[in-house]
């Protein structure tokens, strides 16, 4: 069976290459969008708490909604393609960062933030030197869940004609070429793999650096 993947892998690198390029754009697109939206919104919700718990209680719905259901919810509405499946994946992904910057912005130790506004620090200040640098561990954490949640998603954006390795594993199956789905499903399994271990090398590294700083 490896022989029959290798082989097919040989006969057919454009289509491999083409696949594989098109489901990093869609991971790569839908996290950095949830990165623009989540990370803003988090400090705006640290700022006027009021509104954080209905922000976090909508958030938290999507996380109850299956991943091909959402890709599927914006079928009616962008109909196919690239487009509606970086809108649902970034949906997808939205609700482990979001929930992560928030919380660790919120549970920075208050006599720490006391003691920067103690030195004269404006809360801008405090925010910008005390609780990100302190609460990058824990953002940290939330990026590496959205990260691979969204790789593995991505796999569904076939079922919308979003391209990516999905396409392989789809074809695959209408086929019956087992050797071409196995193809995109050890790729998506290796990307995802790869990316929880690229983050956590980072996390790491940050929470490195953070420890270093405060000792």
């Amino acid at each position: 069976m490896l022989r029959d993947v290798v082989a097919w892998l040989a006969d057919n690198p454009r289509a491999f290459e083409a696949a594989a390029r098109q489901h990093l754009a869609l991971s790569a697109t839908a996290l950095a969008a949830a990165l623009a939206i989540a990370l803003p919104l988090a400090l705006a919700l640290v700022r006027w708490n009021r509104f954080a718990d209905a922000a976090i209680a909508a958030v938290n719905v999507l996380r109850t909604i299956p991943s091909l259901a959402l890709l599927v919810v914006t079928l009616p509405l962008l109909g196919t393609g690239f487009l509606p499946a970086v809108i649902a994946l970034t949906l997808y992904g939205l609700p482990a960062i979001l929930i992560n910057t928030y919380t660790a912005l919120r549970e920075v130790d208050p006599d720490i933030v006391e003691a920067g506004l103690g030195q004269g620090m404006t809360d801008r200040q405090v925010m910008r030197r005390v609780k990100i640098p302190l609460a990058l561990p824990v953002i940290f954490a939330g990026i590496r869940t959205a990260a691979v949640q969204i790789v593995s998603a991505a796999t569904l954006a076939a079922f919308i004609g979003g391209g990516g390795l999905g396409e392989l594993i789809t074809a695959g199956m209408g086929t019956l070429n087992i050797p071409q789905l196995m193809v995109g499903g050890l790729a998506v399994a290796a990307l995802a793999v790869a990316t929880e271990l690229l983050f956590a090398l980072l996390e790491w590294s940050v929470r490195r650096q953070v420890g270093t700083a405060t000792a």
